[in-house]
């Protein structure tokens, strides 16, 4: 097995733009993939949550993580997502996403049939004997019902090839020996940097990549950066992901599309609140009504409307 390649730090959970028809649109999820490398990122997680991995057909999943590495910009790292709650699914999908040949793969633990410490063992030991990549591990209780403790997670690390872990369960984000690790929620990159993780696994890295990436590089602004990006956590998250992720970048003027169902669009309200924050962070113009051509961090400009308040405090986040 490989020993964990150094991924980089901030790790976009990269969303799946799709046309009109929403069939996947290739030439927009280069595109987005190359602005972000522009702005912050070090990598991309690819066909997972945030790419709406549970609503892609395998050989959908598959063509864009072989995309993503044909693609991908110059020095930096792609997670191919390959978890899904049937051990012999993810298996083959380790199997077939590591012939294409991504930097790591990231695998969910088994939802909705809720398996025991043993059974999340069997499981991830398969998994393992699938791939000569390295494994990240993706806890996230919020959305599979399921949590891996930090007991666990210790005997999870002894298995060959699993080497990090992108926890999301920010009750228990320590670290464990063995596994590098990966906040996974954005609100918890701050504190996984101060405790010595690797990174997160970001989805406000779409909006605020380069201020994300500030976080890293000047750690006496840290505290001070992440106060200030509350409030982008908290909106992109008012409702089930990347619905509101999807809003900003088309307000942005990336194209990404909408969302497949049992994902439905932004409301009205939704939609305006994410333009206000849009408008806050000075990534649209206020008052502008013009339509966008892309994110001010690239010197373009997009519309706007005046929407609802500053959020209160972030919510908890359903990453990946």
């Amino acid at each position: 097995m490989a020993a964990m390649a150094n991924l980089g730090t901030i790790l976009t959970a990269i969303v799946t733009p799709f046309d009109t028809q929403l069939r996947i649109d290739e030439e927009a999820f280069v595109a987005l993939m190359h602005h972000l490398a522009a702005h912050g990122s070090d990598g991309f997680v690819v066909a997972a949550t945030t790419g709406e991995a549970a609503t892609l057909t395998d050989e959908e999943q598959l063509a864009l993580i072989e995309l993503a590495i044909a693609e991908r910009p110059a020095g930096k790292t792609i997670v191919a997502g390959a978890g899904t709650n049937d051990t012999r699914h993810a298996v083959l999908l380790t199997e077939r996403a590591s012939a294409l040949g991504p930097d790591a793969i990231i695998s969910v633990t088994p939802y909705y049939n809720r398996p025991s410490p043993l059974g999340l063992k069997r499981h991830y030991e398969a998994v393992a004997a699938a791939t000569d990549l390295p494994i990240m591990l993706y806890n996230i209780p919020i959305r599979t019902g399921i949590n891996i403790g930090p007991e666990l997670l210790a005997e999870l690390a002894q298995i060959d090839g699993i080497e990090a872990v992108k926890q999301a369960n920010a009750d228990e984000l320590q670290q464990i020996d063995g596994l590098q690790l990966y906040s996974g929620d954005d609100s918890s990159l701050a504190r996984t940097l101060d405790i010595g993780g690797a990174g997160g696994v970001c989805v406000a890295s779409h909006v605020v990549g380069d201020e994300m990436r500030r976080m890293v590089d000047e750690p006496e602004q840290r505290a001070a950066i992440d106060a200030s990006l509350q409030d982008v956590y908290h909106t992109l998250f008012l409702t089930s992901s990347p619905t509101c992720t999807k809003a900003a970048l088309n307000l942005l003027g990336h194209h990404v599309g909408g969302v497949r169902l049992p994902i439905v669009e932004a409301t009205p309200e939704e939609l305006a609140q994410v333009k206000a924050m849009l408008v806050r962070h000075g990534l649209l113009p206020d008052g502008d009504s013009g339509a966008g051509a892309g994110s001010i961090a690239a010197g373009r400009t997009a519309s706007s409307s005046t929407g609802a308040g500053v959020p209160s405090s972030a919510r908890a986040q359903e990453h990946a």
